[in-house]
């Protein structure tokens, strides 16, 4: 019987593992100090101009060398290319020993104005459509630097800032990013609220004042803003003043009329409540006269929330011939609820057009256009002239052909009335 040949032992060799399989030591610091050592040499001696075009070069050639890949290095690339080191918690400078590293080839010190900013801009965009990947590690590395701003000196945030605008802006940052802002330390010392109106007073200059208004929607800043003060001073002139100061007029304007459309709202919704529970009409009177004084809104203002509130506090018979009784008798209870707010003939002629709407937009309305204006004009709530003027050239199109034909022989009526009143007063004048 055969024995078995022994296979030679392996003690004592060393595998020699493959280069590609090696694991690469990660060292952000290693990458800083070749980073910095790289772009201090941009820097004319003589100047100190940094060269924005050399930097892109040699980013652009950086970035394919497997010891300085940017899918590792990326987040530390970014936070050197913005402040010029790495940064510590807090927002100095990462030091070894009691050395800091830093370049002065970035945006903390070379983004002197917006012009300057618009040219580190083309280099930052240029490396990331290279490396695509680059753009989220950009969003996720400005998420941190945000929450620094207290650790950086002013100037240095009037630079941020100006990228900050431009990256919103361009849509290279999702403008959701800037509340990261809002903390208690940074509003405390105004620093937030300082550094989100350098934003918008860039975002002004550079692309005027609704893409103002735009980056405060998308941002949410709009509801946001009074965040952006102390505790305090969280005050309608507070907030007006500062964006005044800062040359945003336009923005006190937008929240003013934001405010305001609120407060129509929340009227609306009390109107109609109002108007469910069959509340008496003339506390449904003062509750809207109060509201409308306390919100400056027009007389035309109110009535036609008034006409949305009673005609949609009901559910309306969906029986064409029965709609119409109902809809008079309906109306007729809150004729002196119309009638408080058509002093003017401005109201009036809003109020006729908005009857004139539901009835074109609701087809089980359609023919009861002219008997509800007829019982409006008995009632006193519309005015001859005004629906005269209305017939004229006052009304909107929609469904004009069939409310001119339902309108046509009370038209002439009143006009017939108005001759003949005319002619009275002629005959009493002789």
């Amino acid at each position: 019987m055969s024995q078995k040949t022994e296979l030679p032992s392996l003690s004592g060799h060393r595998t020699k593992t493959r280069k590609r399989d090696e694991k690469k030591i990660y060292d952000p610091s290693g990458f800083r100090d070749f980073l910095v050592l790289e772009l201090d040499k941009l820097i004319n001696p003589d100047t100190g101009h940094v060269d924005l075009d050399q930097i892109f070069k040699f980013l652009d050639a950086t970035g394919n060398k497997a010891e300085y890949d940017y899918k590792r290095y990326g987040e530390a690339l970014l936070e050197i290319l913005i402040a010029g080191g790495l940064l510590a918690p807090g927002g100095c400078y990462v030091k070894d020993g009691d050395k800091e590293t830093f370049t002065k080839a970035c945006v903390f010190h070379d983004a002197t104005d917006l012009e300057r900013a618009r040219a580190w801009d083309q280099v930052f965009i240029k490396v990331i459509r290279r490396y695509k990947y680059l753009e989220k590690m950009l969003a996720d590395e400005m998420k941190k630097i945000l929450v620094y701003l207290r650790g950086f000196t002013e100037e240095n945030r009037t630079r941020l800032a100006y990228l900050t605008s431009l990256w919103v802006s361009s849509g290279l940052l999702p403008p959701n990013i800037l509340p990261i802002v809002i903390n208690e330390h940074q509003v405390k010392d105004s620093v937030a609220l300082h550094f989100v109106l350098d934003i918008l007073s860039t975002v002004k200059a550079d692309k005027g004042a609704a893409a103002v208004i735009t980056l405060l929607k998308k941002s949410s800043l709009d509801v946001k803003l009074e965040q952006l003060f102390p505790t305090n001073k969280r005050t309608q002139e507070n907030i007006k003043n500062s964006l005044i100061n800062a040359q945003l007029s336009d923005v006190v304007t937008f929240l003013a009329n934001q405010e305001n459309a609120g407060a129509k709202k929340d009227i609306q919704r009390t109107l109609r409540s109002s108007v469910s529970a069959e509340k008496p009409v003339k506390e449904i009177i003062l509750e809207l006269q109060r509201s409308s004084k306390k919100n400056c809104l027009q007389e035309a203002e109110s009535v036609t929330m008034i006409w949305t509130a009673v005609m949609t506090a009901v559910e309306w018979n969906k029986k064409e011939d029965l709609v119409l009784e109902q809809a008079l008798k309906h109306l007729k209870h809150y004729i002196p609820l119309f009638a408080a707010f058509t002093t003017a003939a401005k109201s009036e002629m809003v109020l006729l057009n908005k009857i004139q709407e539901f009835c074109y937009d609701n087809q089980d309305f359609l023919k009861c256009f002219n008997k509800i204006v007829l019982l409006f004009y008995k009632t006193e709530v519309l005015s001859e002239e005004v629906i005269l003027k209305w017939y004229k050239d006052g009304h909107i199109p929609k469904g004009w052909t069939v409310f001119m034909d339902q309108m046509k022989k009370f038209i002439e009526w009143l006009e017939h009335a108005e001759a003949e009143s005319e002619s009275e007063e002629e005959s009493d004048d002789e």
